[in-house]
């Protein structure tokens, strides 16, 4: 095999020593042996703050042999605000309305009551805070069956989302999808709740169920995974200050 040669879905070597985040015109750079990283665009990292420096450059340190990018969650979402959100603004706020839509804290089971209470005693805390500071006002519904929610709320979360710079924007975008959530995005970048409380809310119903009949192995396994990125989330906020 030649030299450099990868096949198919083989991960790249570990080609680095050391790693250090440091200050550079328009922020902090991320360099690998004195060697800055550039993003998949070719754009030279440069994060806003050295917090989030420093939680990208632990991604670089934490790998091994071989350089494992599906484990590296700050690095790729920093690529994405980096990349594609200053082309993609107006898109991304929308799919972050569109997830308020239909936001999933809006559903609420019928029964049994022990999941009925705890999807309010959870949830309506968190309705209430976005309506009082954000003037977000959303209906709520018993069962599956969707119900609209009005257009100033959707209009509100939309100007919202465009309010953000390119990193917060990418994080709330990164946490809508996660928690299947506007609102508990929303929670998670106003610091309403912490990012992996945010995430046990988004898993309320999943909890009941598995407390009732147990967790398989492949589901604990995609659990474990999705609050690893809920853990990098809260501090890819907490680095943006």
């Amino acid at each position: 095999m030649q030299r450099g040669f990868k096949e198919p879905g083989e991960k790249p070597r570990r080609f680095y020593k050391a790693v250090a985040a440091a200050p550079v015109d328009g922020g902090f750079a991320i360099l690998l042996d004195a060697r800055a990283v550039r993003t998949p665009g070719g754009t030279r990292l440069a994060l806003p703050t050295a917090a989030l420096a420093d939680l990208v450059a632990e991604d670089w340190a934490a790998q091994g042999e071989f350089i494992d990018m599906g484990a590296m969650h700050a690095q790729r979402l920093a690529n994405t605000a980096i990349d594609a959100i200053p082309a993609s603004r107006e898109a991304t706020a929308q799919s972050v309305a569109d997830f308020a839509a239909s936001d999933l804290l809006c559903y609420r089971a019928e029964a049994p009551q022990g999941l009925v209470r705890r999807q309010a005693e959870g949830w309506d805390p968190v309705l209430a805070r976005a309506e009082a500071e954000e003037g977000l006002i959303f209906t709520r519904a018993a069962g599956i069956i969707h119900v609209p929610q009005p257009d100033e709320t959707l209009a509100r979360v939309r100007a919202l989302a465009l309010e953000l710079d390119d990193f917060r924007l990418a994080g709330l975008a990164f946490a809508t999808a996660l928690y299947g959530s506007a609102v508990l995005a929303v929670a998670t970048l106003r610091a309403w709740r912490p990012a992996e409380a945010a995430f046990d809310l988004s898993r309320l119903d999943e909890t009941w169920q598995e407390e009732q009949w147990g967790v398989d192995d492949e589901a604990a396994e995609r659990v474990a995974r999705l609050r690893l990125e809920a853990r990098m989330l809260g501090r890819w906020f907490d680095g943006l200050g």
